[in-house]
């Protein structure tokens, strides 16, 4: 039998389909490519933005196109937010949204009619999903920690679609980075929903700090870096243990979504512009040159030109190294979907071009920064002449070399040049 997989959307997703991935190889299916003619296809959806929901139904479509009689399983956030309208696509048989997932060979293999809803009800979910990926053949792991949210920013369907805040133990988060450790990999990435919630479901006084120290003894793992960050929540206490820690990446994702106050307000983020700063400023004085990287939604409803010019001010002022940039995607259900002043298709994407623009722009200013340093790279891949890795603040480095035993090590590297962002060297003794 044969299992083919595709991922839609974030870095969670992805986990979540390695785990499911080596659920299908332990059963003894054989893992082909998307592209290839399967026994089962199963694709983890996204549906932050209707994009997400479109790539999706493509993804669907174009499997039952390879095999009309393979079974088709969808997860993921767009199957649980609407799972009877996936259901009804032409050759779906199992739906499982976001939570049966660790059942899904079982759910699979027990199918006794051509359609079934496996979707629960997560409004009263408690219980963290033990899925576990140990990504074979890979240089950096991810290790998914964290499940729900419970912020309800006004433009955002996640919490309807993930549930409410669980936590990994942290016995388990342990046991998971020593896996980790024992399969050689240098790094890992500690991935969730809502990552800074992580703990508050434990009791005990849990944070994310206590995840990070399950890392320490394990000489292997020589960096954790962290998913994305809420600014609200970055006290004095918290930053100075992430500069005390050798191992974390000074490299944090910490949302912004706007950098206008009133446009901040009606997306209920929580912070002002000016927090925001201090908390860069914060990230900044304890770790010098650290990349603050960042996601920006533009023509949210109601969205001014001078509520706009607003956040390229603020993006330029606190010199983001790098910057996702989203036009707003309207989603039934959520609070933003029914306000005034929907912003025009040719208004949202005139934005987003401009601010893009300005990212690409404060992204080679960053990287320029480092011209002449040396710097400790993780290399991971050969890309022609060149290996390729990643500094600590997730740089892009290209070395040339012929010596690809260095795949999967560290390396000093003296930094020559930066180009669009990435950063040539040469490799030293």
């Amino acid at each position: 039998m044969k299992a083919a997989f595709c991922t839609l959307g974030c870095k969670v997703n992805q986990y979540d389909t390695e785990a499911m991935r080596e659920l299908f190889e332990k059963a003894g299916y054989e893992t082909v490519d998307f592209s290839e003619p399967a026994d089962v296809y199963l694709i983890n959806t996204c549906t932050v933005t209707q994009t997400g929901d479109k790539k999706s139904r493509q993804m669907i479509s174009r499997a039952h196109a390879l095999s009309p009689n393979a079974k088709i399983v969808v997860a993921g956030c767009y199957a649980q937010r609407a799972p009877e309208e996936v259901l009804a696509l032409p050759g779906v048989n199992l739906v499982i949204g976001t939570k049966e997932r660790a059942r899904v060979v079982e759910l699979v293999e027990k199918l006794a009619q051509d359609k079934q809803d496996a979707v629960s009800d997560l409004r009263t979910e408690r219980t963290f999903e033990p899925l576990t990926a140990s990504h074979e053949g890979r240089t950096r792991a991810q290790l998914k920690i964290q499940e729900g949210c419970d912020r309800f920013c006004t433009y955002c369907i996640i919490p309807y679609a993930r549930g409410p805040i669980r936590s990994r133990p942290l016995q388990d988060v342990r046991s998971e980075l020593e896996k980790l450790a024992a399969a050689g990999y240098h790094e890992v990435v500690l991935t969730g929903i809502h990552l800074m919630s992580y703990g508050r479901d434990l009791g005990d006084g849990v944070t994310l700090i206590d995840a990070i120290a399950q890392a320490e003894g394990l000489s292997q793992i020589r960096r954790i870096r962290l998913g994305s960050l809420e600014p609200q929540l970055l006290s004095e206490t918290f930053v100075r243990a992430l500069a005390e820690n050798p191992r974390v990446c000074h490299q944090f994702h910490l949302s912004l979504q706007s950098g206008s106050a009133g446009v901040l307000k009606r997306m209920n983020r929580r912070y002002t512009p000016e927090e925001y700063a201090e908390c860069v400023h914060r990230l900044r004085s304890a770790m010098p040159g650290c990349a603050i990287t960042t996601d920006i939604i533009v023509g949210f409803p109601g969205e001014t030109e001078e509520e706009f010019e607003e956040t390229l001010a603020f993006a330029r002022q606190v010199s983001l190294s790098r910057i996702h940039v989203f036009p707003y995607s309207r989603r039934a259900g959520t609070k933003a979907a029914a306000m005034p002043g929907q912003i025009s298709r040719a208004v949202k994407a005139q934005r987003a071009a401009k601010l893009g623009r300005l990212a690409e722009t404060l992204a080679a200013e960053y990287a320029a920064r480092w011209v002449g340093t040396e710097q400790e790279v993780l290399f991971e891949e050969r890309e022609g002449e060149y290996l390729a890795g990643h500094t600590g603040t997730y740089l892009r480095v290209l070395v040339p070399s012929t010596e690809d035993t260095l795949c999967g090590t560290f390396a000093r590297v003296r930094i020559l040049s930066a180009e669009a962002g990435v950063l040539h060297g040469m490799l030293l003794a």
